[in-house]
């Protein structure tokens, strides 16, 4: 993000894992045709969010907020055997964009894309979620917190997004909406007893919780 060194953030992309075929198609696609090529996790986000799912090897990942279906892809490399992948996305437009790219993904067969809103999909799957990605609306963060938790086993993992919220949360009032919220996030998440929990400094901020 621009708030964070240039030279930081080639110099980790350098230093990290490149892309495969698939997500580099995708990452080029979605920065030069997406209205919001911002909200692309892209390589480094991707690998580390593919890497926590690998030393988890979830059964059933949850991610809210699809996009182009890259964070997806990159979650669905650690499912265990047997092992789903729900992702919603509010957007029809984007769930379709999404769908065409997972389906040419290795684990195309395993994720199923959801179309709608969020909180209202929620409450029509009955799983019990070992991975979250949280990584949607901003002003929504508390709530699809407090309706995915129950359903987290414990030991379970919530990854939520854009944390330090393009560095605004750093300011002593955070002046935007979503800034407050994200900041209201974070301090939520601080004083929940349920859970511990560590902010990554990574990208524009990863919020890694675990239930107790």
């Amino acid at each position: 993000m621009e708030w964070i060194s240039g030279k930081a953030v080639d110099y980790s992309a350098a230093f990290s894992s490149p892309e495969d075929e698939l997500l580099a198609e995708i990452s080029v696609h979605t920065l030069t045709s997406h209205p919001e090529p911002g909200m692309l996790s892209g390589q480094v986000q991707g690998k580390f969010l593919q890497m926590i799912s690998c030393m988890i090897r979830p059964q059933r990942v949850l991610e809210i907020g699809t996009m182009t279906g890259y964070s997806a892809i990159c979650l669905a490399e650690g499912l265990a055997e047997g092992g789903m992948l729900h992702t919603v996305e509010l957007r029809e437009k984007d769930a379709e964009w999404a769908r065409a790219n997972i389906s040419r993904s290795r684990h195309g067969d395993r994720i199923i894309v959801h179309t709608g809103d969020a909180l209202s999909c929620l409450s029509t799957l009955q799983e019990t979620w070992d991975l979250v990605f949280i990584d949607a609306d901003k002003v929504n963060y508390i709530r699809y917190y407090e309706a995915v938790l129950p359903s987290l086993r414990p030991g379970g993992f919530i990854l939520a997004d854009n944390v330090l919220f393009h560095g605004e949360v750093l300011e002593d009032q955070p002046k935007g909406k979503n800034a407050r919220a994200i900041h209201a996030f974070n301090s939520h998440v601080r004083s929940d007893a349920r859970v511990e929990h560590v902010l990554l400094t990574v990208r524009d901020g990863l919020m890694l919780i675990r239930k107790k």
